[in-house]
Formats: C-alpha cells, sequence, structure tokens
C-alpha cells in the first residue's frame, strides 16, 4: 500500500450527480462515492486525467455543468475500506441491493453490485423507482428489454424474476459493467448489444429506460415500437420540470403510474390494443 492517496472532490448540482458519476465511474473505475451536491474519487494514482475530462465534459455542453473541484494528495488510511462502509445495502420492492462485503438476505431477491466497480448500485431515485415498478410489472416468461443498462442492475432485476432479458447501451464500458455483474449474479441474458433500442429484433412485454428526458423525447418512436400491445413501458431518469416535455412524446400511450421520488419522476405507460 502506498503511503498517499488522490482524492478529487467534485462539487455540483444535486440533480446532476447521478449523470456526472455514471460518467467518472466508467473512466476511473473505483472509489466514486455519492454525497449530496458532491462526489468523491479516490484512488493511489494521481486522478487529474479525470478532473482534465470533466473539464472536457464540461465545455462540450457548454458550462452548463457549473462544477467545481478539488484534487488533493492524502496520507493513506485503507481509503477503500472507508469507502466500502460508506457503500451501504438497500431494499426496493422485491429485491436486496447489495455490495460483496455484505451477506444476502433469505426473504428477498438478492442482486449484489459492487458500486466500486460500476455504477448504478440502486441508491438513486430513478434506480429505486425502476425497481419498485419492476417488482409489479414484470411477470416470470416475460421478454423484456433494458435500454440504457448502465450497470445492468434493472435487466439483473428483471431475469431473477423470471424473465428473457434483452439489454443495449450506446456505451462500451456500461456494455462491459452489464456483462460483468451478470457473471457476478450467475444470471444470464438473452442478447446485449452496443447501440439503443431501435437495433431491437422484436418486441417486448416490458421495455425499460432510465435515461434523461431529453434522450427519452429522442428516442420515443423507438421504445413505443418495441412495446408489445399490452405490454408495459417504465420510463425514468426524468426530472420534475422536465416530465410534462416528456409526457407530450408519449401521449399515444395510456399513462398507469407516476411516482415522484427527490424530485425525479418514474412514469409507467401501456399501449393499447390495436
Amino acid at each position: 500500500m502506498k503511503a498517499t492517496y488522490h482524492e478529487l472532490t467534485v462539487t455540483l448540482n444535486d440533480d446532476l450527480v447521478e449523470f456526472v458519476a455514471d460518467f467518472i465511474a466508467n473512466i476511473a473505475g473505483d472509489g466514486v462515492e455519492l454525497g449530496e451536491d458532491k462526489i468523491i474519487v479516490r484512488n493511489e494514482n494521481d486522478l487529474t486525467f479525470v478532473k482534465d475530462a470533466l473539464v472536457s465534459l464540461e465545455g462540450t455542453l457548454g458550462d452548463a455543468l457549473g462544477m467545481h473541484y478539488q484534487l488533493e494528495e492524502k496520507e493513506n488510511q485503507d481509503w477503500i475500506k472507508k469507502y466500502q462502509e460508506s457503500v451501504q445495502p438497500i431494499e426496493a420492492g422485491k429485491f436486496y441491493i447489495f455490495p460483496s462485503w455484505y451477506p444476502p438476505k433469505e426473504d428477498l431477491i438478492n442482486i449484489k453490485i459492487d458500486p466500486a466497480l460500476a455504477f448504478g448500485s440502486g441508491h438513486h431515485a430513478t434506480t429505486y423507482s425502476c425497481l419498485e415498478a419492476l417488482s409489479k410489472y414484470v411477470d416470470e416468461g416475460d421478454r423484456v428489454v433494458d435500454v440504457g443498462c448502465g450497470s445492468g442492475i434493472l435487466g439483473l432485476a428483471a431475469a431473477k424474476l423470471g424473465a428473457e432479458v434483452d439489454l443495449c447501451d450506446t456505451d462500451p464500458l456500461s456494455v462491459q459493467s452489464t456483462e460483468e455483474n451478470f457473471r457476478l449474479n450467475n444470471e444470464s441474458y438473452a442478447k446485449l448489444w452496443e447501440g439503443s433500442v431501435d437495433k431491437a429484433k422484436q418486441s417486448y412485454n416490458v421495455v425499460i429506460a432510465n435515461i434523461i428526458a431529453d434522450v427519452l423525447r429522442f428516442i420515443a418512436p423507438d421504445l413505443k415500437k418495441s412495446l408489445n400491445a399490452d405490454g408495459h413501458l417504465i420510463l425514468s431518469g426524468i426530472l420534475d420540470k422536465k416530465e410534462e416535455r416528456v409526457k407530450e412524446s408519449f401521449e399515444d400511450l395510456t399513462l398507469l403510474e407516476r411516482t415522484l421520488k427527490d424530485e425525479w419522476v418514474t412514469l409507467v405507460y401501456t399501449k393499447d390494443k390495436a
């Protein structure tokens, strides 16, 4: 163990924490800790490259993120253990989401996710609400697609409910993380591809898309095309201030359920039979 480690603290609007943490996890790989209005990254190696990547991202988005950075070198006091102690298991719907350093629970469906290795551990409001929706709307034998799968946690949840699962993400690192997490949980998927739902070869009983609102609007035609009649479309990643704009893109479907948690909205739709 080295005598020191590097710590990067990023402060930003709390609404953007998950988006930026996802970006960081894909390039840093470990030690990404989320807090209110901040993200902390720890590593024994220099983290300047992470800061530079965030500055570049902010420039690409026109300084819309408003991030501030603090990069420090600290005395090494087993930061990995400190980080692990900060990550708590959660219960969401029928599921128990836990890191590998905790034991499973007998009375719930267990999903093992190590947040140090891949982002998407169920703690964020959007993931939590999607897990609750999956508990309600996925039946054994359903065909399910997880669009923008990230860590694969939602597809994993559907697989553990007995569904046949396809997954896709435009980020190749997310595809890799999904493969790793399915192996970690001894689960299998039918298909996994880099790209979006427009590449799907079939339609589905349940379509999940936990993506930011603007992307949901952009891919709305493909999401609806991939949904069976009487199927369920679960949309999340929607800030409440953008809810109405998303609803405009799906007004030809029937809204069954709306969940609001920490300013994040999850919508469940169905497509009526023709």
